[in-house]
Order: structure tokens, then C-alpha cells, then sequence
């Protein structure tokens, strides 16, 4: 009886740790989309601008 106990909470342990590998991964895979598309945001913004303001920022 205690054995199955403790596979049943193993089990709902590891299950809540899968949920959370997901949730992370989903997370990662979010902010990633978001920097391509900031990076690409940034890229179009700087392509308005001249040489010399360029020059200044730097």
C-alpha cells in the first residue's frame, strides 16, 4: 500500500515537472520569436537613417 503511495506521487511529481518543461519551453520559444522580430523592428529603423546620424549615435 505505502509503495503505491509513493509511485503515486512520484508520478504526479514527474507529470508536474513535464507540465513545467513545457510551459518553459514554450516561454523560450516565445521570447525567441519576439528578439527576431524586435531585431528585425531595430534593423528597418536603422535602415531610415544617414551615415552621419549613425555616426552621432555612435
Amino acid at each position: 500500500m505505502n509503495l503505491r503511495l509513493d509511485m503515486d506521487v512520484q508520478n504526479l511529481e514527474t507529470e508536474k515537472l513535464r507540465k513545467g518543461k513545457n510551459k518553459a519551453k514554450e516561454d523560450l520559444d516565445s521570447l525567441k520569436t519576439n528578439y527576431k522580430r524586435l531585431h528585425c523592428s531595430i534593423k528597418t529603423v536603422e535602415l531610415g537613417k544617414t551615415s552621419e546620424q549613425r555616426c552621432q549615435e555612435i
